[in-house]
């Protein structure tokens, strides 16, 4: 009953629009049929994408309920979802969005059609169908979904358990703040600088190093030259311009194209230039969660470029 998901999905699209007041739980919403809805069913809006979807992700799994008020299977489907909801008792969250009044959501899932149902899970979808379904299915895929996932997601244990699904966060750590807040206005330098001091601080700190990447990375293909794409394929010689184009894919969110020039190096180079292109290529792999399937077959592509 699974649906895949069209392209490569950036949950972090909408970080950057949401409001100071994100954070802020938003009031529980009416369903499509006007049933009212409960503490695990919530009403999620762009601003409040980030808190509510995916920072809520990483203790249990969030359901995400595409719907519109026009649409008939929506009606059909909500009630379901927000039933099974109530009953999981925090196990997992109904994040419901109004696809009209939240087009960017639903060009971030690149939606087909609606009804359509996406789990989140650690900050990322990991499974999805579309249209309205039978309860006993849904219930199946629910089970199932959750099984995968209670090793990975500690609130799913918590809450079925009857303890709480979401502890009470700890404090916001302020030199993570100063690090987005830099990040968030553009300014890399400073993001940059605030990342490194952490890590002078923590080397372990995996949080830090994943972005630091990050902010390194958007630097680099923000300043590099859109023309530089014309310029590689016009000079496959060109080393730098070859590095500097797959930059340049990858923040126009085209993994594939990027991987694949940088793989074309590898295979018709040798010595220092191979080695620039390889390194070049694992540290745009380490951009991406580690089960990636994009990142999966990159690597074994590499593996028969290198050996």
């Amino acid at each position: 009953m699974s649906a895949a998901l069209s392209g490569a999905v950036d949950l972090s699209g909408l970080k950057a629009r949401a409001e100071a007041t994100s954070k802020a739980k938003a009031p529980a919403p009416a369903s499509p049929d006007g049933a009212p809805a409960g503490d695990f069913v919530i009403e999620v809006t762009e601003a409040t994408f980030q808190a509510e979807v995916v920072e809520r992700s990483q203790q249990v799994p969030v359901i995400v309920d595409l719907w519109a008020e026009w649409c008939g299977p929506c009606k059909q489907l909500s009630p379901v979802l927000e039933r099974l909801a109530q009953a999981a008792n925090g196990a997992w969250i109904l994040a419901k969005v109004d696809v009209d009044a939240n087009p960017r959501i639903a060009q971030l899932f690149g939606v087909q059609s609606i009804p359509t149902v996406v789990a989140i899970a650690g900050g990322q979808p990991v499974e999805a169908f579309q249209g309205a379904q039978p309860e006993p299915q849904i219930k199946e895929w629910l089970a199932a979904l959750l099984d995968a996932l209670r090793d990975r997601l500690p609130g799913i244990s918590a809450a079925e358990q009857g303890g709480e699904a979401e502890p009470v966060p700890e404090p916001e750590d302020q030199r993570f703040v100063v690090a987005e807040e830099a990040f968030e206005n553009g300014d890399f330098d400073a993001a940059t600088a605030a990342y490194q001091k952490i890590l002078d601080e923590e080397p372990a700190n995996e949080e830090a190093k994943a972005a630091l990447a990050q902010v390194r990375f958007l630097a680099r293909a923000e300043s590099a030259d859109p023309s530089v794409i014309v310029r590689a394929d016009t000079s496959p010689d060109d080393i730098d311009a070859q590095l500097a184009a797959a930059d340049v894919e990858l923040a126009n969110q085209q993994p594939e194209k990027a991987f694949a020039r940088l793989l074309d190096v590898i295979r018709r180079t040798s010595g220092s230039d191979r080695d620039k292109a390889r390194t070049h290529l694992v540290d745009l792999f380490g951009l991406f969660p580690t089960e990636d399937p994009l990142v999966g077959k990159a690597r074994r592509d590499l593996a028969s470029a290198l050996f």
